[in-house]
Parts: structure tokens; C-alpha cells; sequence
């Protein structure tokens, strides 16, 4: 079902990074040699804690993995770094994540396989979620750590000796998609032939991923945020057969159903997150939808709040005067307050329903868990 939009997201990615290359002059960071000594660094992490080289001392090996929040192929790789961590925990090795990117520089539709960005914040939530039992730290302020090592990917694999010398920089295997079919397990096979003694085989290899978002590329977020300003923005009245359509869903897409009026102060401080979500996902099978209930006599009230909010998503107007015909069309089980909020799946299926005001990240999460945090 999603093969044509991941094609889309895909070329939408290289077409974007071909722009931004072609628009600034991008200093030119250089991967760490073999050989080299390991970069000191001092960075927070999400422990509260300031990390140090120094403090992982006592480890015979050293793996350093730059790696982050948003990534498709680093949350593929995220049960892999935990069960390496927790393969070689007792015989000497030591692993640490580090985040190079700048929170800043991460456009809206760069998010469309995550329910988070890249800051320090963000990260705390994703270890967190995730249980990490290895260092997460953040380098996305000054990003001085990660243009010392130069990872080109996240995630990106450092392995350095008891003198922390690198001997192995590149990916974790050859599939970030399905770890079963793994053949080439070079981290792994780095760390063993050092704890054995012997030279790495396979010293260096291409690593696969997203590309670090350094600073320089705040420019293209801006520029994000300005096009967006341009969409158009319109308001189509609806009846209830309309809206029991909606939520039949009978698409290939995941719908966001919001009912709001601009009478409602709940309603109105929360939709500013529908026009966020809308921009990370969109680029995927996914439909954001508003419905007002305002009556006709605000019609044009609710055109220029929508213009105000840039909401170029689809915006319908209750057309009748039944509100619990309305109500009963919507969703059996709803009470009738507003906002209330619904995610749809195709088929008509409700994967979540809330009264209220929502939380954006529980929003976020229920969107990405159903369309995939990975390349599939």
C-alpha cells in the first residue's frame, strides 16, 4: 500500500537535498581516519548528566554510534543498538549514542516517520520510550563533536581500541530493514576481532541513512515555512452524508478528524497543532481534516482564522442545523463537547477518540505507530 509513497518521500528527500546543496555553501566536514585518536568531548545527555571521553576510561572498546530521534533507518537500527549494549556490557565494551543534529535545521516534513524532532527535550522521551541502556547524548548545539568525527548518516558507527584508536567506521549491517536477513554484521564483527586481538577485517564501509542536519540548513526550514505561508486555504460546507462519507473512510488514507469551532478557546489554542502535524505527515497516506461547527453567519469568521493558522489542509462547515444528527454521524460514542478529536483508519476503523484538548505527542504517536517508523 505505501510502495508508491515511500517512492515519493524518497524523491522528495533528494530533490530537497539537491536544493539546499545547490543553495549553500556547506562547510566541508572529513570521516575520522583509521588510526586516528578519539575526539574529546564533553556533552549532555539525556541522563541530566555531562558526558565525558574520559569517563568511558576503563572500557577495552569504545563504540561511538551517531545516531537520532527522527531517522527512518536509525529507529530500524534502535533494538540493535540495545541488544549490542547489552551483548557486550560485561566484556569490556562500552557504547554510547550522540545526536549531531541541529534541532533547528529539521524541516516539518523530514518528521513523517517520528512523533519527534531532535532536540535534547525529544531526546529524554525517546530513551525514555525506548528504554535505551546506553549514553544518549546531544552535540546539536555547537555540533563541534560531530564535525571532529564526521559522521556522513545517522546512524553512523565508530569503533576505537583500548588506546581509542579507530579501527572501524560505518554501518551497523548491510539491512536496516529486516535484522533477520542481516548477512554482514560488521560492527559486530569489528568488536570481536578486537576483544580477540586481531586486526578488523573490514576496517571501513558506506553507511546508509539520513543526512546529518547541520546548522547551515536552518535556511531550508525557513524557506519550508514561507512556501507554506503561500498554500491556499478554503472552507466547504458539508451535510451528513458528507461527513458519515469521512468517516467510512473509504481511502487508502489515515484520516485526523478535528471538530472545532472558533467559539471554542480549547478549540482555538490547540489547532495550531493540527496545521504541525499536518506538515510532517502529509507527504505520507495521510489526510488531516477540520470540521466547524459555526454557523453560516460565521462562515467568513472561520475562513480567516483558517487564512490566519495557514490550515491548507481540508477544512469542511457543518451545513445543517441538526447538531445531534451531527453529533450521531460523527462518532456514536462522543458526547458532543468540543474539540473532539478522531483518527480514522481506512475501512472506518477508530484507532483513537479524544474530548478535549489533545496531547500533541500522544496525537503523533498513535499516527506514526499505524503508518511505520521505518522504510518498509
Amino acid at each position: 500500500m505505501y510502495r508508491s509513497a515511500y517512492r515519493s518521500v524518497v524523491l522528495a528527500a533528494i530533490v530537497a537535498f539537491l536544493f539546499v546543496s545547490a543553495g549553500s555553501a556547506q562547510e566541508k566536514i572529513e570521516t575520522l581516519a583509521i588510526g586516528a585518536k578519539a575526539p574529546d568531548f564533553a556533552l549532555p545527555g539525556v541522563d541530566g548528566k555531562v558526558h565525558r571521553l574520559s569517563d568511558y576510561g576503563g572500557a577495552k572498546i569504545l563504540v561511538i554510534v551517531f545516531t537520532t530521534n527522527h531517522c527512518p533507518t536509525a529507529q530500524a537500527y534502535e533494538d540493535r543498538l540495545i541488544r549490542l549494549t547489552a551483548d557486550y556490557k560485561d566484556k569490556g565494551v562500552a557504547v554510547v549514542a550522540i545526536s549531531p543534529n541541529d534541532a533547528k535545521a529539521v524541516r516539518l516534513d523530514e518528521l513523517g516517520y517520528s512523533d519527534l524532532n531532535d532536540s535534547l527535550e525529544e531526546m529524554k522521551i525517546r530513551a525514555k520510550h525506548k528504554k535505551f541502556n546506553f549514553p544518549y547524548l546531544y552535540d546539536g548545539e555547537t555540533q563541534k563533536v560531530s564535525k571532529a568525527y564526521g559522521p556522513v548518516a545517522t546512524p553512523h558507527v565508530f569503533v576505537f581500541d583500548g588506546d581509542r584508536r579507530l579501527r572501524y567506521a560505518g554501518r551497523i549491517d548491510e539491512n536496516e530493514r529486516n535484522p533477520k536477513e542481516a548477512k554482514s554484521h560488521d560492527t559486530r564483527n569489528a568488536i570481536e576481532a578486537l576483544l580477540a586481538g586481531e586486526p578488523v577485517p573490514v576496517e571501513t564501509t558506506r553507511t546508509f541513512g539520513c543526512s546529518v542536519k547541520w546548522s547551515d540548513k536552518r535556511d531550508s526550514v525557513e524557506k519550508a515555512f514561507a512556501a507554506w505561508a503561500k498554500e491556499p486555504v478554503s472552507l466547504e460546507p458539508i451535510d451528513l452524508d458528507g461527513i458519515k462519507d469521512l468517516i467510512k473512510n473509504d481511502t487508502n488514507k489515515l484520516r485526523l478528524i478535528n471538530v472545532w469551532s472558533t467559539a471554542c478557546g480549547p478549540c482555538v489554542i490547540e489547532f495550531p497543532e493540527f496545521v504541525t502535524i499536518n506538515r510532517m505527515y502529509r507527504g505520507r497516506p495521510f489526510e488531516m481534516i477540520a470540521l466547524s461547527v459555526d454557523p453560516a453567519s460565521r462562515a467568513d469568521e472561520v475562513l480567516s482564522f483558517l487564512k490566519d493558522k495557514q490550515a491548507s489542509f481540508r477544512n469542511h462547515r457543518y451545513a445543517g442545523d441538526d447538531v445531534y444528527a451531527f453529533i450521531e454521524a460523527v462518532d456514536k460514542d462522543w458526547l458532543g463537547a468540543i474539540p473532539y478529536t478522531l483518527l480514522v483508519k481506512p475501512g472506518g476503523q477508530v484507532l483513537y477518540r479524544h474530548m478535549g484538548l489533545i496531547d500533541p505527542l500522544e496525537v503523533k504517536q498513535a499516527i506514526v505507530e499505524y503508518l511505520g517508523r521505518t522504510y518498509k
